[in-house]
């Protein structure tokens, strides 16, 4: 999770800057947050990709 100040535009760079971090932790879902604005992404690692969801999984429904 990357948490920025409410008068933080969320970013291409924002979201360089957690995909930088999680380089190394590889965890498979992120979430991007300015208080105001909120984005989840799902990561594909294999594919090198991420996909935007409308909102994080439950806990209990990843696989």
């Amino acid at each position: 999770a990357e948490f920025k100040a409410p008068h933080i535009k969320i970013t291409q760079k924002v979201f360089e800057q957690i995909a930088n971090y999680n380089s190394v932790h590889r965890i498979p879902y992120l979430l991007v947050s300015n208080g105001i604005n909120h984005y989840y992404c799902k990561v594909d690692f294999d594919q090198a990709s991420y996909e935007f969801l409308e909102e994080l999984p439950n806990y209990n429904d990843i696989g």
